[in-house]
């Protein structure tokens, strides 16, 4: 198993509101950690000949990525040859990806083609219940009809929102698990949820990461929160430090 709380890292995400990625880096520190995904806010994915300055930027600081995305898929294969360039200049061995619905089964299969070409693994992001990928059901079939190289970037939340058992998730598609959004929501009356530091919410962290150990986990694993766009260190500060401890 990897080891996730020496591993973990955040969703780039969380620093929206910060475009410059040499802040970013800041707010990883501050935060206690050093490994990051990074998103289309930090990163225009189709600028090629800005991918090695930004690179070596987060090198030279000590952080390692991960992974980027969440990238979408459609069958654009000449854009989308860029998201595995970036990949495999940055070291990262998964992308978190989304694949939109009408583009099945031919942006799956060009997908499958450059994860070969590039030796890099794809990740279905499962983004909730309004999406097409968030049930259990349709990502249990998706794999049934793609190379093992596709699998899943389980965001646990937003399984919440889809009305999964984000934990179950982690042991169905355990053959198929290369990345993790750590995550968590409580919901209002109108089902409409709130991100909150992770185990204080419906996401029962504990079982989650004893979970991860006995399925011998060994993909990457990020901090994702996206309350608090402005001040946003305090909340991943917490949320690392509470998958810490419970390790």
């Amino acid at each position: 198993m990897v080891d996730v709380g020496a591993e973990l890292g955040a969703q780039s995400y969380c620093f929206r509101n910060f475009k410059d990625n040499a802040q970013v880096i800041q707010l990883l520190k501050q935060a206690g950690l050093n490994k990051v995904e990074l998103c289309g806010v930090h990163v225009n994915f189709s600028l090629q000949d800005r991918f090695d300055e930004i690179i070596s930027l987060y090198k030279r600081n000590g952080v390692g990525i991960v992974s980027i995305g969440v990238q979408r898929f459609s069958g654009e294969e000449k854009l989308e040859t860029k998201f595995f360039e970036f990949a495999k200049r940055a070291g990262a061995k998964v992308i978190s990806a989304d694949f939109t619905i009408g583009s099945i089964p031919r942006s799956l299969k060009i997908a499958e083609k450059l994860t070969e070409k590039y030796d890099i693994k794809l990740a279905i992001h499962n983004h909730g219940g309004r999406h097409w990928l968030g049930c259990a059901d349709c990502l249990r079939h998706q794999f049934a009809v793609s190379s093992p190289r596709i699998g899943l970037c389980l965001d646990t939340a937003w399984a919440l929102d889809s009305g999964e058992d984000p934990v179950a998730m982690a042991e169905q598609f355990a053959g198929r698990l290369y990345g993790l959004h750590i995550k968590d929501f409580v919901f209002d009356r109108a089902r409409k949820p709130e991100d909150v530091v992770v185990g204080t919410g419906n996401l029962d962290l504990k079982r989650l990461l004893h979970t991860l150990q006995e399925i011998d986990f060994k993909g990457f694993a990020v901090i994702e929160y996206e309350g608090s766009p402005e001040n946003p260190v305090p909340a991943v500060k917490s949320c690392a430090e509470a998958v810490k401890r419970l390790l």
